[in-house]
């Protein structure tokens, strides 16, 4: 098969988990959102001889990618045998701004861009269930056992409803307000933090089933205040579920400042996103100017990096 262009684009976004992290586990409800304000961009041009790959990580050819991009290499060359063409004559760059290990879904956005734009190099035409058969390859091999929920989300436009063992839910987002999400700068540490709610669940089984459970309730709630378009109801909620994850202990100092700084400074709710123990923290805002002043001083209070997302119709910036 031999392309029509000699160059082809592929994109897609992050994600956050705005409620429900940690009880999810515990068969609890989770919501997540697609954060296209962190952003990811693939593009493939011809060239001759082998392919290569240009990365943050990694410049070089295909073939001697190391250990940390063999999920891309491998889901390249798994795509070219199944489209029966050759894995040569591609310089592949991957340009990302969704920060690794921060519970923002960076490997499962990196694969959706990455079969877009080889699929749109070989000018052939892909459907949802293909592109998330692809995004599993890539996935198993970063992750070892992924839950299917960063594909979904990285890959689609609405917020997912979801418990674990149950047919994830999708809804409309329509809330009047904006969505600040801050880098702490910390590596989020996902395996720490869910034995340590393991622990804690042995230790005092009937408080933290309760601090679990009433997550669970958050969850529903937050659901409905966006449905509602209360984004006032749905700041509360962040923040009360926020004071949950800090006595399940999955919080950390520089997460809670951020918290607090954020809600110094005006901000309707804010909460750790994701494993926490670094990672991201979230923040809602009524208008645009709001949101920018509450990134201004996370920035100046020790984020590194910060995002602002509009999360209705309504809302411009």
């Amino acid at each position: 098969m031999k392309t029509l262009s000699d160059q082809a684009i592929g994109t897609a976004h992050g994600k956050i988990i705005l409620i429900g992290e940690h009880s999810v586990v515990y068969n609890e409800p989770a919501i997540a959102l697609p954060f296209p304000a962190a952003n990811v961009e693939v593009r493939i041009k011809a060239i001759e001889g082998e392919s290569k790959i240009f990365s943050s990580y990694y410049n070089g050819p295909l073939a001697s990618t190391p250990v940390s991009l063999y999920n891309l290499r491998r889901t390249i060359e798994t795509i070219c045998e199944d489209l029966n063409v050759d894995t040569s004559g591609m310089l592949i760059t991957v340009s990302s701004l969704i920060p690794p290990e921060r519970g923002m879904g960076s490997s499962a956005a990196v694969a959706t861009a990455l079969i877009h734009a080889l699929y749109n190099f070989f000018e052939c035409s892909l459907d949802n269930e293909t592109l998330l058969y692809y995004i599993g390859i890539s996935e198993k091999i970063a992750h070892g056992n992924p839950s299917g929920l960063d594909a979904r989300i990285t890959s689609g436009t609405k917020p997912v409803y979801f418990i674990k063992s149950k047919s994830p839910e999708t809804f409309d987002l329509q809330v009047t307000g904006y969505l600040i999400a801050a880098d702490t700068g910390l590596k989020g540490q996902t395996r720490e933090a869910v034995q340590d709610v393991a622990k804690l669940l042995r230790k005092s089984k009937r408080k933290t089933k309760l601090l679990i459970s009433s997550l669970g309730s958050l969850t529903a709630q937050a659901k409905s205040a966006i449905e509602e378009d209360d984004i006032a109801a749905l700041g509360r909620i962040l923040s009360k579920a926020h004071r949950h994850l800090s006595d399940l202990s999955v919080s950390n100092e520089k997460l809670d400042h951020l918290v607090q700084t954020a809600l110094e400074q005006g901000a309707l709710g804010a909460k750790l996103t994701g494993s926490g123990r670094g990672g991201c923290m979230i923040a809602l805002a009524k208008t645009f100017d709001q949101a920018k002043h509450i990134a201004n001083e996370l920035m100046k209070n020790g984020a590194v990096e910060t995002w602002i997302h509009s999360l209705g119709v309504n809302t411009h910036e």
